[in-house]
């Protein structure tokens, strides 16, 4: 245990299969695995960190994610390298998934920043950052 480390984030979802799908699939690119599974909700763990989506349940849909409210804007992850960035890039272009900021990808954070921005199944905008090398 590291003193300050995230232990975990748990993140409500309108839509607990998309959402799976979407944060499963990426997750374990990143080298998580399949943590905990219940009617609710799923969770998928990396060293003593985890990330856990919960459905939100009908009477807290009414007002959909937006990053720009109070809240959580985004979440950034590294990638292991910059070639990383590009693989998983292609993969959420055929996954259909929106990616952010095309027009100067993928420097959109900057000439030393090599990322790729794009958004989950409730438009949460995640980055996933290569280490500068």
């Amino acid at each position: 245990m590291t003193t300050g480390a995230i232990h975990h984030l748990e993140i409500y979802v309108s839509n607990l299969q998309k959402s799976t799908q979407f944060w499963g699939w990426l997750l374990e690119e990143l080298g998580y695995h399949s943590f905990q599974k219940w009617d609710g909700g799923q969770s998928w763990k990396l060293g003593n960190s985890y990330f856990v989506f919960v459905q939100a349940e009908e009477r807290f849909l009414d007002r959909p994610y937006h990053r720009c409210r109070v809240g959580l804007n985004h979440l950034a992850f590294f990638a292991s390298s910059r070639e990383h960035v590009d693989v998983l890039t292609e993969q959420l272009k055929i996954k259909g998934v929106k990616l952010l900021y095309q027009e100067k990808h993928p420097f959109a954070g900057g000439t030393e920043h090599y990322a790729v921005y794009f958004e989950d199944p409730d438009r949460m905008k995640v980055e996933l950052v290569a280490p500068n090398e």
